[in-house]
């Protein structure tokens, strides 16, 4: 019997409208265009402004995007996972609301937690789904309002993240193409170093732990620097020499978008160029679970079936991770 293999057969991706310049973020904190850019390589960001709106809103977007590109109806989709550290509210979970809004009625939801490494813990977790046989289409969705857990009087982080969702549908495959082998790791150790401090069971929300800006995001830059860069490149090599990938094999490597010197620094220990590298960055900054499909609906169209292509992926808790899969479909569905 042909194994089967997870494959994505399609994209979807959403952005808001508003973009907040380093321009505009100057006069709200103290740092520049040029700070900005040489430290992390970030020249705007996309905010999600209007009121009432939230990370399933992002979310549901970008579903309804996947959609009608692909054709599908809502009615097949059989599972929904969503990739958030911003929920829209404890429960119901944001998958919940999304499959909502997208009228998804025969699809059971839940949500991932993984930070930064969401979009590789969910679309591993479909991966297996797909493989067992008992499910035909799985979306896996990162979507992450950034802007909602951000101090904009913190120059040290409020440079850092955007807000956006990007989704892919994952579904059987009987070639040599899909989803190939993951590499997903965790170490609570690195919990104090990146983590939002209040909000949860431990210290749920008070007066104090407003007053004392506890609702944001919290991160010591250099320590999560050199965490990031050692374990995305490690376990990016490893994944190489594992499948005995070669720097002029590789199609693709879709890094996290979290800090450009990250993403060079990566790829340099892969022996990779530039022009391997995807990298957008520059133009929405860190949307968290959203950065690596955010990637994959902007290149849809160069990619190629069979191209060889890594995922990676650094974030808070710590958690870490690569997969190795071969692109199922060339070039772009129509929207």
């Amino acid at each position: 019997m042909t194994k089967i293999k997870a494959a994505i057969t399609g994209i979807g991706g959403y952005v808001p409208d508003y973009v907040l310049t380093n321009d505009e973020l100057s006069t709200m904190v103290d740092t520049t265009d040029e700070w900005i850019m040489q430290r992390i390589g970030i020249k705007e960001r996309r905010i999600l402004k209007e009121p009432g709106k939230a990370t399933s809103d992002l979310g549901a977007r970008a579903v309804k995007d996947l959609l009608t590109r692909t054709g599908t109806s809502p009615d097949e989709i059989e599972v929904l996972i969503t990739a958030t550290v911003t929920p829209d509210m404890l429960f119901p979970t944001a998958s919940n609301l999304i499959a909502h809004k997208t009228r998804l009625k025969n699809a059971w939801t839940f949500d991932l937690a993984a930070a930064c490494s969401g979009f590789l813990f969910g679309l591993e977790t479909a991966a297996n789904f797909i493989e067992s046989g008992k499910y035909k289409k799985v979306i896996v969705v990162g979507s992450d309002k950034m802007s909602s857990i951000v101090d904009y009087t913190d120059r040290t982080t409020c440079p850092l993240f955007g807000d956006a969702a990007a989704c892919v549908l994952v579904e059987p495959s009987t070639d040599e193409n899909g989803v190939i082998d993951q590499m997903l790791h965790v170490d609570g150790s690195g919990g104090p170093h990146l983590h939002m401090k209040a909000g949860g069971s431990l210290r749920p929300a008070t007066q104090e732990t407003v007053e004392n800006k506890e609702h944001f995001v919290f991160q010591e830059g250099q320590t999560v620097f050199k965490f990031a860069v050692a374990n995305m490149a490690d376990i990016s090599v490893e994944m190489m020499k594992k499948h005995d990938i070669s720097p002029d094999d590789l199609a693709w490597l879709v890094p996290h978008q979290a800090n450009m010197r990250i993403i060079e620094a990566v790829a340099r220990r892969m022996g990779i160029s530039r022009d391997q590298v995807m990298i957008n960055i520059q133009r929405y900054g860190n949307t968290t679970a959203a950065t690596i499909p955010l990637c994959l609906w902007e290149w849809e169209d160069k990619l190629k079936k069979g191209d060889k292509i890594i995922l990676s992926a650094f974030g808070g808790g710590f958690t870490w991770g690569a997969i190795y899969l071969k692109w199922a479909y060339d070039g772009a569905h129509k929207a």
